[in-house]
């Protein structure tokens, strides 16, 4: 028993902890389709150079009407960091769901879990914050997985989707970034106004494509939008009232394990074996950073694609 609480105080605290993760568990369990629902037969169909953009811009749009209503209107505000935040968010849809078109599910997902990395790197260099060993440990980690995915693909087909997924890392941590500035601000309202502004800012070129989409193909597109963004981030933001933010990160590294694993289950997409390698070098050193490295207080972030 904790000292100083009777079993009827401590029952309530483990309910919630297990509440907690099994919110975060289901988010990143629905995180992690976005391989499949991408790469599925009706998205096949859709002109490649036309998939990334559209699927981008009307998945985010989706997903801002799902979260809207859990916004209080009455007390957001304004200020200068959601600017810069929501641009990174727009350049990180973009960028992941055109990776994803364009190599494989693995390496998207592996590359772009990278944001970690970097969002440790650019935080010491323009917010001046103490580097901790844990991250530097991470980043190195992510650098050789980095490193080890795309020298393998350097020459092959893979090569612009890979380096699509790395950028879209980089971008996110721009996110990461802004979410740490903005950790007072409501989660619901700095997701919809990302959400928002990455359709907005896609939705006049895509309006120009000449392509029409089939009801099947509106339906993944809005299940991506719902189900794999919307849904899942509304989860994550309360599961993080009840388990730290150092433990989430953990958790819902299940997200990339079985992103290319559904893809691989249900439309036969094999990974290369550098690619596994690669991305298994980026997860050990996350693993290793909040196990053996965990923060001692909970970080005001979370990442997600």
């Amino acid at each position: 028993m904790i000292s100083g609480m009777t079993a009827d105080q401590t029952r309530p605290r483990i309910e919630d902890s297990a509440r907690g993760r099994l919110l975060l568990l289901s988010a990143a369990i629905l995180w992690s389709t976005s391989g499949l629902l991408v790469k599925c037969g009706p998205m096949q169909a859709i002109p490649l150079e036309l998939r990334g953009p559209l699927v981008a811009c009307y998945r985010v749009l989706f997903a801002a009407l799902v979260i809207a209503p859990f916004i209080r209107w009455r007390e957001i505000r304004f200020r200068p960091a959601l600017i810069g935040m929501a641009l990174s968010y727009a350049s990180m849809n973009v960028l992941y769901v055109t990776a994803l078109t364009r190599t494989t599910a693995a390496a998207a997902i592996f590359l772009q879990y990278t944001s970690t990395a970097w969002a440790f790197l650019f935080g010491v260099l323009l917010l001046g914050e103490q580097g901790d060993r844990g991250s530097r440990v991470a980043l190195i980690f992510a650098m050789c997985g980095i490193a080890w995915i795309i020298a393998s693909e350097w020459n092959g087909e893979h090569l612009t989707g890979n380096l699509c997924a790395l950028a879209s890392g980089l971008s996110y941590s721009g996110v990461v970034i802004g979410l740490r500035v903005l950790r007072g601000e409501q989660a619901a309202w700095l997701v919809f106004l990302n959400s928002l502004v990455a359709g907005l800012v896609l939705l006049p070129w895509v309006l120009s494509f000449d392509v029409t989409l089939t009801t099947i193909q509106w339906s993944v597109i809005g299940g991506l939008g719902v189900f794999q963004m919307g849904v899942p981030y509304l989860l994550f933001a309360v599961g993080l009232r009840y388990v730290q933010a150092s433990e989430a990160a953990l958790l819902t590294l299940l997200e990339a394990v079985l992103n290319p694993i559904w893809v691989w289950l249900f439309l036969s997409e094999v990974a290369p074996l550098s690619t596994w390698t690669g991305g298994m070098l980026i997860l050990a050193g996350l693993v290793v950073r909040y196990t053996l490295f965990a923060p001692k207080t909970p970080n005001a972030y979370a990442r997600h694609s």
